[in-house]
Protein backbone atom coordinates (compact mmCIF):
# COMPACT_ATOMS: atom_id res chain seq x y z
CA UNK A 1 0.00 0.00 0.00
CA UNK A 2 1.71 3.37 -0.86
CA UNK A 3 1.04 5.98 1.81
CA UNK A 4 0.68 9.95 1.17
CA UNK A 5 4.01 10.05 3.27
CA UNK A 6 5.45 7.84 0.22
CA UNK A 7 3.78 9.81 -2.75
CA UNK A 8 5.41 12.63 -1.38
CA UNK A 9 8.71 11.39 -1.19
CA UNK A 10 8.05 10.28 -4.56
CA UNK A 11 7.16 13.79 -6.03
CA UNK A 12 10.01 15.18 -3.94
CA UNK A 13 12.79 12.88 -5.48
CA UNK A 14 11.43 13.27 -9.15
CA UNK A 15 11.62 17.12 -8.82
CA UNK A 16 14.75 16.53 -7.12
CA UNK A 17 16.02 14.42 -10.50
CA UNK A 18 14.64 17.62 -13.05
CA UNK A 19 16.54 20.05 -10.56
CA UNK A 20 19.18 18.32 -11.23
CA UNK A 21 19.07 17.42 -14.44
CA UNK A 22 18.49 21.30 -15.42
CA UNK A 23 21.78 22.31 -13.35
CA UNK A 24 23.88 19.81 -15.17
CA UNK A 25 22.05 21.26 -18.51
CA UNK A 26 22.96 24.51 -17.44
CA UNK A 27 26.35 24.29 -16.66
CA UNK A 28 27.10 22.94 -20.45
CA UNK A 29 28.15 26.55 -21.06
CA UNK A 30 29.82 28.55 -19.08
CA UNK A 31 29.60 32.51 -20.10
CA UNK A 32 33.12 34.57 -20.71
CA UNK A 33 34.24 37.91 -20.38
CA UNK A 34 34.96 37.65 -24.48
CA UNK A 35 31.52 35.93 -25.87
CA UNK A 36 28.51 36.44 -23.51
CA UNK A 37 24.85 35.55 -24.12
CA UNK A 38 22.87 38.33 -22.83
CA UNK A 39 18.70 38.61 -22.56
CA UNK A 40 15.68 40.45 -21.56
CA UNK A 41 13.35 38.92 -20.03
CA UNK A 42 9.65 40.55 -19.84
CA UNK A 43 8.90 40.75 -16.17
CA UNK A 44 6.32 38.27 -14.31
CA UNK A 45 7.26 35.38 -16.71
CA UNK A 46 9.37 32.23 -16.05
CA UNK A 47 11.95 32.68 -19.22
CA UNK A 48 14.79 34.37 -17.09
CA UNK A 49 17.92 31.85 -17.02
CA UNK A 50 20.13 32.86 -13.80
CA UNK A 51 23.07 32.20 -15.29
CA UNK A 52 22.79 34.66 -18.32
CA UNK A 53 23.11 38.11 -17.38
CA UNK A 54 20.54 40.98 -18.51
CA UNK A 55 21.18 43.59 -21.01
CA UNK A 56 20.76 46.81 -18.69
CA UNK A 57 23.53 45.22 -16.97
CA UNK A 58 25.63 44.39 -19.41
CA UNK A 59 25.02 47.88 -21.19
CA UNK A 60 25.80 50.03 -18.30
CA UNK A 61 29.32 47.88 -18.18
CA UNK A 62 30.32 48.37 -21.31
CA UNK A 63 29.41 52.08 -21.26
CA UNK A 64 30.82 53.06 -17.90
CA UNK A 65 33.97 51.11 -19.49
CA UNK A 66 34.42 53.56 -22.55
CA UNK A 67 37.76 55.85 -22.40
CA UNK A 68 37.88 57.07 -25.52
CA UNK A 69 35.17 56.33 -28.30
CA UNK A 70 31.33 54.80 -28.33
CA UNK A 71 29.33 54.03 -32.01
CA UNK A 72 25.83 53.30 -31.59
CA UNK A 73 23.66 52.16 -34.73
CA UNK A 74 20.21 51.47 -33.44
CA UNK A 75 16.38 51.78 -35.22
CA UNK A 76 15.31 54.26 -33.00
CA UNK A 77 15.72 55.73 -29.02
CA UNK A 78 12.67 56.10 -26.86
CA UNK A 79 12.55 56.40 -23.15
CA UNK A 80 10.56 56.54 -19.94
CA UNK A 81 11.93 58.20 -17.14
CA UNK A 82 12.33 55.73 -14.21
CA UNK A 83 12.64 52.25 -16.44
CA UNK A 84 16.11 50.88 -16.58
CA UNK A 85 17.36 52.56 -19.77
CA UNK A 86 17.38 55.76 -18.47
CA UNK A 87 20.14 54.94 -16.14
CA UNK A 88 22.10 53.69 -19.98
CA UNK A 89 21.16 57.08 -21.65
CA UNK A 90 22.99 58.85 -18.06
CA UNK A 91 25.71 56.53 -18.47
CA UNK A 92 26.17 57.83 -22.29
CA UNK A 93 26.06 61.05 -20.89
CA UNK A 94 28.48 60.49 -18.10
CA UNK A 95 31.04 58.75 -20.90
CA UNK A 96 30.71 61.75 -22.59
CA UNK A 97 31.50 64.42 -19.82
CA UNK A 98 34.65 62.91 -19.58
CA UNK A 99 35.64 62.96 -22.62
CA UNK A 100 34.63 60.12 -24.79
CA UNK A 101 33.33 60.76 -28.46
CA UNK A 102 29.70 59.65 -28.78
CA UNK A 103 28.32 58.94 -32.35
CA UNK A 104 24.91 57.74 -32.72
CA UNK A 105 22.70 56.71 -35.86
CA UNK A 106 19.53 56.27 -36.41
CA UNK A 107 17.15 55.41 -38.94
CA UNK A 108 15.38 58.45 -40.41
CA UNK A 109 11.53 56.94 -40.80
CA UNK A 110 12.17 56.19 -36.58
CA UNK A 111 13.04 58.76 -35.99
CA UNK A 112 9.68 61.00 -37.32
CA UNK A 113 7.80 58.97 -34.55
CA UNK A 114 10.57 59.42 -31.62
CA UNK A 115 12.57 62.39 -32.22
CA UNK A 116 12.82 63.67 -28.81
CA UNK A 117 15.17 61.26 -26.43
CA UNK A 118 17.89 60.75 -29.29
CA UNK A 119 17.75 64.96 -29.95
CA UNK A 120 17.86 65.36 -26.03
CA UNK A 121 20.67 63.25 -25.44
CA UNK A 122 22.61 65.31 -28.54
CA UNK A 123 22.10 68.26 -26.31
CA UNK A 124 24.09 67.51 -22.99
CA UNK A 125 27.34 67.07 -24.46
CA UNK A 126 29.12 68.59 -27.43
CA UNK A 127 30.98 64.71 -27.01
CA UNK A 128 27.96 63.49 -28.39
CA UNK A 129 26.86 63.75 -31.98
CA UNK A 130 23.89 62.02 -33.64
CA UNK A 131 23.06 61.54 -37.70
CA UNK A 132 19.43 60.50 -38.98
CA UNK A 133 20.12 57.67 -42.11
CA UNK A 134 18.21 57.55 -45.11
CA UNK A 135 18.30 53.54 -45.51
CA UNK A 136 15.05 54.24 -47.90
CA UNK A 137 17.14 56.36 -50.29
CA UNK A 138 20.41 53.93 -50.11
CA UNK A 139 18.70 50.51 -50.23
CA UNK A 140 14.83 50.62 -49.88
CA UNK A 141 14.72 49.69 -46.43
CA UNK A 142 15.35 50.94 -43.09
CA UNK A 143 18.32 51.00 -40.55
CA UNK A 144 16.99 48.12 -38.28
CA UNK A 145 20.28 47.43 -36.69
CA UNK A 146 21.29 47.05 -32.96
CA UNK A 147 24.76 47.65 -32.05
CA UNK A 148 27.57 49.51 -30.46
CA UNK A 149 31.19 49.09 -30.24
CA UNK A 150 33.40 50.63 -27.49
CA UNK A 151 36.78 51.88 -27.59
CA UNK A 152 37.24 49.47 -31.02
CA UNK A 153 37.42 46.67 -28.71
CA UNK A 154 34.70 45.07 -27.83
CA UNK A 155 30.68 45.18 -29.27
CA UNK A 156 27.09 44.71 -28.68
CA UNK A 157 24.55 43.26 -31.22
CA UNK A 158 21.64 41.44 -31.07
CA UNK A 159 17.71 42.04 -31.09
CA UNK A 160 17.65 45.04 -28.27
CA UNK A 161 16.71 47.94 -29.30
CA UNK A 162 17.13 51.30 -27.29
CA UNK A 163 13.79 51.07 -26.25
CA UNK A 164 12.84 51.01 -22.42
CA UNK A 165 10.58 48.79 -22.76
CA UNK A 166 12.97 46.20 -24.77
CA UNK A 167 14.93 46.05 -21.06
CA UNK A 168 11.49 44.78 -19.07
CA UNK A 169 8.48 43.91 -21.01
CA UNK A 170 10.42 42.43 -24.05
CA UNK A 171 11.77 38.98 -24.49
CA UNK A 172 15.50 39.43 -26.90
CA UNK A 173 18.95 37.87 -27.16
CA UNK A 174 22.01 39.83 -27.98
CA UNK A 175 26.03 38.67 -27.58
CA UNK A 176 29.02 40.82 -25.63
CA UNK A 177 32.03 39.88 -28.31
CA UNK A 178 35.29 41.44 -26.64
CA UNK A 179 37.50 40.96 -29.66
CA UNK A 180 39.58 44.27 -30.78
CA UNK A 181 39.55 42.27 -34.74
CA UNK A 182 35.90 41.69 -34.59
CA UNK A 183 34.91 44.90 -32.96
CA UNK A 184 37.05 46.58 -35.73
CA UNK A 185 34.71 45.21 -38.39
CA UNK A 186 31.51 46.41 -36.96
CA UNK A 187 33.25 50.00 -36.31
CA UNK A 188 34.15 50.25 -39.59
CA UNK A 189 30.84 49.22 -40.91
CA UNK A 190 29.48 52.17 -38.74
CA UNK A 191 31.76 54.64 -39.66
CA UNK A 192 30.86 53.42 -43.62
CA UNK A 193 27.10 54.28 -42.58
CA UNK A 194 28.50 57.22 -40.65
CA UNK A 195 30.05 58.73 -43.71
CA UNK A 196 26.75 58.03 -45.88
CA UNK A 197 24.53 60.19 -43.38
CA UNK A 198 26.41 63.18 -44.39
CA UNK A 199 25.48 62.96 -47.61
CA UNK A 200 21.86 61.45 -47.26
CA UNK A 201 21.71 61.57 -51.31
CA UNK A 202 20.56 58.09 -52.63
CA UNK A 203 24.10 57.97 -53.90
CA UNK A 204 26.35 55.42 -54.08
CA UNK A 205 27.79 53.80 -50.77
CA UNK A 206 30.87 53.84 -50.81
CA UNK A 207 31.53 50.49 -48.55
CA UNK A 208 35.02 49.83 -46.98
CA UNK A 209 34.41 47.82 -43.96
CA UNK A 210 37.25 45.65 -42.48
CA UNK A 211 36.28 41.86 -43.93
CA UNK A 212 37.25 39.79 -40.19
CA UNK A 213 38.02 35.85 -41.72
CA UNK A 214 36.72 33.92 -38.80
CA UNK A 215 38.15 34.33 -35.72
CA UNK A 216 39.09 31.42 -33.05
CA UNK A 217 38.28 32.90 -29.55
CA UNK A 218 39.61 29.90 -27.10
CA UNK A 219 37.63 27.55 -28.80
CA UNK A 220 34.73 29.16 -29.82
CA UNK A 221 34.81 30.08 -34.00
CA UNK A 222 32.94 33.92 -34.51
CA UNK A 223 32.33 35.28 -37.74
CA UNK A 224 30.42 38.66 -37.90
CA UNK A 225 27.67 39.39 -40.80
CA UNK A 226 25.41 41.72 -41.50
CA UNK A 227 22.99 42.80 -44.32
CA UNK A 228 21.29 43.83 -46.89
CA UNK A 229 23.54 41.86 -49.74
CA UNK A 230 25.06 45.10 -51.51
CA UNK A 231 26.15 46.67 -48.46
CA UNK A 232 27.71 44.16 -46.32
CA UNK A 233 31.08 41.88 -46.12
CA UNK A 234 30.09 38.69 -45.18
CA UNK A 235 26.09 38.08 -45.32
CA UNK A 236 23.47 37.68 -42.56
CA UNK A 237 21.18 35.02 -44.77
CA UNK A 238 24.59 33.33 -46.67
CA UNK A 239 24.93 32.34 -43.10
CA UNK A 240 21.92 31.20 -41.88
CA UNK A 241 21.05 29.01 -44.78
CA UNK A 242 24.76 27.32 -44.80
CA UNK A 243 23.81 26.95 -41.18
CA UNK A 244 20.36 25.00 -42.41
CA UNK A 245 21.37 23.32 -45.26
CA UNK A 246 24.35 21.62 -43.16
CA UNK A 247 22.67 20.76 -40.48
CA UNK A 248 22.16 16.77 -39.58
CA UNK A 249 19.64 16.53 -37.01
CA UNK A 250 17.79 19.52 -35.86
CA UNK A 251 17.43 23.30 -36.51
CA UNK A 252 15.53 25.42 -33.74
CA UNK A 253 14.45 28.77 -35.25
CA UNK A 254 12.84 32.04 -33.44
CA UNK A 255 11.85 35.22 -34.83
CA UNK A 256 9.10 37.72 -34.10
CA UNK A 257 8.13 37.51 -38.17
CA UNK A 258 8.44 34.74 -40.36
CA UNK A 259 7.16 35.98 -43.64
CA UNK A 260 7.78 34.35 -47.01
CA UNK A 261 5.44 36.37 -49.23
CA UNK A 262 6.27 39.99 -50.53
CA UNK A 263 5.21 42.58 -52.67
CA UNK A 264 6.79 41.12 -55.54
CA UNK A 265 5.06 37.64 -54.57
CA UNK A 266 6.55 34.52 -53.23
CA UNK A 267 10.12 34.39 -51.44
CA UNK A 268 11.58 30.71 -51.49
CA UNK A 269 14.65 30.84 -49.91
CA UNK A 270 14.61 30.42 -46.63
CA UNK A 271 10.84 28.30 -46.53
CA UNK A 272 13.48 25.78 -49.33
CA UNK A 273 16.29 24.96 -47.08
CA UNK A 274 13.70 24.41 -44.36
CA UNK A 275 11.47 21.62 -46.36
CA UNK A 276 14.62 20.43 -48.03
CA UNK A 277 16.48 20.15 -44.13
CA UNK A 278 13.15 18.39 -43.16
CA UNK A 279 12.86 16.20 -46.58
CA UNK A 280 16.22 14.42 -45.13
CA UNK A 281 15.56 13.82 -41.84
CA UNK A 282 16.43 17.07 -39.67
CA UNK A 283 13.79 17.94 -37.37
CA UNK A 284 12.64 21.35 -37.76
CA UNK A 285 11.13 23.57 -34.64
CA UNK A 286 10.02 27.57 -35.70
CA UNK A 287 8.32 30.00 -33.08
CA UNK A 288 7.52 33.01 -34.17
CA UNK A 289 5.34 35.81 -32.08
CA UNK A 290 1.70 36.46 -31.72
CA UNK A 291 2.05 39.61 -33.36
CA UNK A 292 2.59 38.28 -36.57
CA UNK A 293 -0.16 35.70 -37.07
CA UNK A 294 -2.66 37.21 -39.47
CA UNK A 295 -3.96 36.84 -42.86
CA UNK A 296 -1.09 36.95 -45.40
CA UNK A 297 1.15 35.31 -43.01
CA UNK A 298 -0.72 32.67 -41.23
CA UNK A 299 -1.07 30.75 -44.29
CA UNK A 300 2.52 30.10 -44.53
CA UNK A 301 3.05 29.17 -41.40
CA UNK A 302 0.66 26.31 -41.72
CA UNK A 303 1.90 25.27 -44.85
CA UNK A 304 5.07 25.28 -43.28
CA UNK A 305 3.51 23.17 -40.05
CA UNK A 306 2.09 20.59 -42.56
CA UNK A 307 5.31 19.81 -43.82
CA UNK A 308 6.95 16.42 -42.02
CA UNK A 309 9.02 16.87 -39.39
CA UNK A 310 8.96 20.53 -39.31
CA UNK A 311 6.88 22.07 -36.11
CA UNK A 312 5.68 25.57 -36.01
CA UNK A 313 4.47 27.54 -32.85
CA UNK A 314 3.51 30.86 -31.50
CA UNK A 315 4.62 32.83 -28.39
CA UNK A 316 1.82 34.73 -26.28
CA UNK A 317 3.81 36.79 -23.00
CA UNK A 318 1.04 37.61 -20.47
CA UNK A 319 -0.06 40.90 -19.82
CA UNK A 320 1.43 43.33 -17.77
CA UNK A 321 -0.25 43.16 -14.10
CA UNK A 322 0.58 46.81 -13.93
CA UNK A 323 -1.81 47.53 -17.42
CA UNK A 324 -1.47 47.50 -21.12
CA UNK A 325 1.95 48.27 -22.44
CA UNK A 326 2.22 49.21 -26.10
CA UNK A 327 4.46 48.03 -28.54
CA UNK A 328 5.77 45.13 -25.74
CA UNK A 329 5.08 41.60 -24.04
CA UNK A 330 6.06 40.53 -26.91
CA UNK A 331 9.43 37.57 -28.07
CA UNK A 332 11.13 39.53 -30.33
CA UNK A 333 14.30 37.37 -30.64
CA UNK A 334 15.81 36.48 -33.54
CA UNK A 335 18.37 33.35 -33.82
CA UNK A 336 19.02 30.26 -35.87
CA UNK A 337 20.46 27.27 -34.08
CA UNK A 338 21.33 23.70 -35.13
CA UNK A 339 24.45 21.39 -34.50
CA UNK A 340 27.32 23.23 -33.26
CA UNK A 341 26.49 26.19 -35.20
CA UNK A 342 23.94 29.33 -34.56
CA UNK A 343 23.17 32.88 -35.44
CA UNK A 344 22.37 35.28 -33.64
CA UNK A 345 21.52 39.04 -34.89
CA UNK A 346 18.52 41.66 -35.62
CA UNK A 347 16.63 40.53 -38.66
CA UNK A 348 13.47 39.05 -38.94
CA UNK A 349 12.58 36.25 -41.31
CA UNK A 350 11.17 38.24 -43.97
CA UNK A 351 13.17 39.16 -47.59
CA UNK A 352 13.44 43.01 -47.43
CA UNK A 353 15.40 42.52 -44.50
CA UNK A 354 18.28 40.73 -45.96
CA UNK A 355 18.41 42.46 -49.43
CA UNK A 356 17.03 45.99 -48.63
CA UNK A 357 17.51 46.38 -44.43
CA UNK A 358 20.44 47.14 -42.91
CA UNK A 359 20.87 44.43 -39.70
CA UNK A 360 24.06 42.96 -38.15
CA UNK A 361 24.38 39.52 -36.99
CA UNK A 362 27.08 37.17 -35.46
CA UNK A 363 27.04 33.04 -36.41
CA UNK A 364 29.27 31.25 -33.18
CA UNK A 365 30.46 27.56 -33.79
CA UNK A 366 31.14 25.76 -30.74
CA UNK A 367 28.90 22.82 -29.63
CA UNK A 368 28.67 24.04 -25.67
CA UNK A 369 27.59 27.72 -26.59
CA UNK A 370 25.00 26.00 -29.24
CA UNK A 371 23.90 23.56 -26.82
CA UNK A 372 23.08 26.84 -24.36
CA UNK A 373 20.85 28.72 -27.46
CA UNK A 374 19.21 25.37 -27.75
CA UNK A 375 18.28 25.41 -24.27
CA UNK A 376 16.94 28.67 -24.18
CA UNK A 377 14.73 27.77 -27.04
CA UNK A 378 13.41 24.13 -25.80
CA UNK A 379 12.69 26.81 -22.28
CA UNK A 380 10.34 28.47 -24.04
CA UNK A 381 9.29 25.53 -26.83
CA UNK A 382 8.17 23.44 -23.56
CA UNK A 383 7.22 26.63 -21.57
CA UNK A 384 3.69 28.44 -21.02
CA UNK A 385 3.54 30.82 -23.88
CA UNK A 386 4.69 29.00 -26.99
CA UNK A 387 1.20 27.82 -28.97
CA UNK A 388 0.94 25.20 -31.82
CA UNK A 389 -0.16 26.46 -34.70
CA UNK A 390 -1.94 23.36 -36.93
CA UNK A 391 -3.61 23.88 -40.48
CA UNK A 392 -7.82 24.47 -40.29
CA UNK A 393 -7.80 26.75 -37.38
CA UNK A 394 -8.30 30.24 -37.62
CA UNK A 395 -5.58 32.46 -35.73
CA UNK A 396 -6.04 36.76 -34.48
CA UNK A 397 -2.66 38.22 -33.98
CA UNK A 398 -2.84 40.31 -30.57
CA UNK A 399 -3.03 44.37 -30.99
CA UNK A 400 0.04 45.65 -29.69
CA UNK A 401 -0.53 49.09 -31.09
CA UNK A 402 -1.38 52.58 -29.29
CA UNK A 403 -0.01 54.07 -26.05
Amino acid sequence: MITTFDRKIKISFLALLYLSATLITSKSYSQTNDIELVESIPVETMLDNADIRNTQEVWLEMINSARSTLDIEQFYVTNKKGEPLDDVLNAIIAAALRGVKVKIIVDSKMFKTYPDDVTWLEAQSPNIVKHVIDFGRLAGGIQHAKYFVVDTAEVFLGSQNFDWRALKHIHELGVKVKNSEIATHYKSLFECDWDYCELNDGGDWQGSETFVPAIDMNGITVLPCESPVKLCARWDLRIILDIINNAKSEVDLQFLTYKPETKEGYWSELDDALKQAAGRGVKIKLIVSDWSIGRGTIESLQRLSDVPNIEVKYSAIPEWSGGYISFARVEHLKYVTADEACWIGSANAEKSYFYNTRNVGVEVINKQFQDRVMEIFYKDWNGPYTHQIKSGETYTPREHGGE
